[in-house]
């Protein structure tokens, strides 16, 4: 499994063959300039909730690829009635896609689309394709729903907020990663704007602390799992 990090919330990943795409924010993130967006391979797109810095380019992307959206229901019919492919889920909800299984978790937070749509209730994610299992919490706040997710699945990646702000911060983080039982952890949703500016050192320092891995990527960077 091969994830690349393309700034904000906004993932890639490359699974038993597959291309996904998490919430896709890169046309307007003044640092991911050099992502060549209309390059960018997609079978399916992943997207938490409606807020418009994790949909921005849904459109375009699934315009030219014909990739399946995946979301909560209420996102998943909003992109089907515009005529695209779609898969929706809810919260407890799994499915076995032909790269592996998703299930979508809970998340604290809001969700709406930019033209005041009801976008649901958001969420997170739970992946295991390959022998490998992965959360993507999307935007959330500290969470005790977080303590379910390891009595099903053991993680091997955990990819938390740590902006503050909209989400949780670093030390949420922290605990997050306890609560989910995971100590490799990929941070997102940091640096985009001034709300969400961060001191990577100090992260990766209190992280280090608690003997804990947090990995902040550059932008168009990834790591194999």
């Amino acid at each position: 499994m091969k994830i690349t990090y393309y700034g904000h919330a906004t993932l890639g990943i490359e699974v038993s063959g597959k291309h996904i795409i998490v919430d896709p924010f890169i046309s307007g993130n003044p640092y991911a300039g050099h992502i060549a967006i209309d390059e960018l391979k997609a079978d399916f797109i992943l997207i938490t909730h409606a807020h418009q810095d994790h949909i921005l380019d849904v459109e375009v992307i699934a315009n030219r690829t014909n990739a399946v959206i995946v979301s909560n229901a209420e996102i998943a019919g909003y992109y089907s009635k515009k005529g695209f492919k779609s898969h929706p889920m809810n919260h407890g909800g799994s499915w076995n896609f032909d790269f592996g299984t998703v299930k979508y978790v809970n998340a604290v937070h809001s969700s709406s689309f930019p033209d005041g749509s009801y976008g649901g209730n958001p969420g997170g994610f739970v992946i295991e394709g390959e022998h490998k299992n992965i959360y993507i919490a999307g935007d959330t706040a500290l969470t005790m729903d977080m303590k379910l997710i390891p009595m099903r699945t053991k993680l091997d990646l955990a990819i938390l907020p740590i902006g503050s702000n909209f989400t949780m911060d670093v030390e949420d983080a922290i605990i997050a990663s306890d609560f989910v039982d995971c100590d490799k952890v990929l941070g997102y949703h940091y640096d985009t704007f001034g709300y969400i500016e961060i001191n990577h050192e100090q992260a990766i320092k209190k992280f280090f602390n608690e003997g804990k891995d947090l990995m902040l990527l550059e932008i168009g960077s990834s790591i194999e799992l």
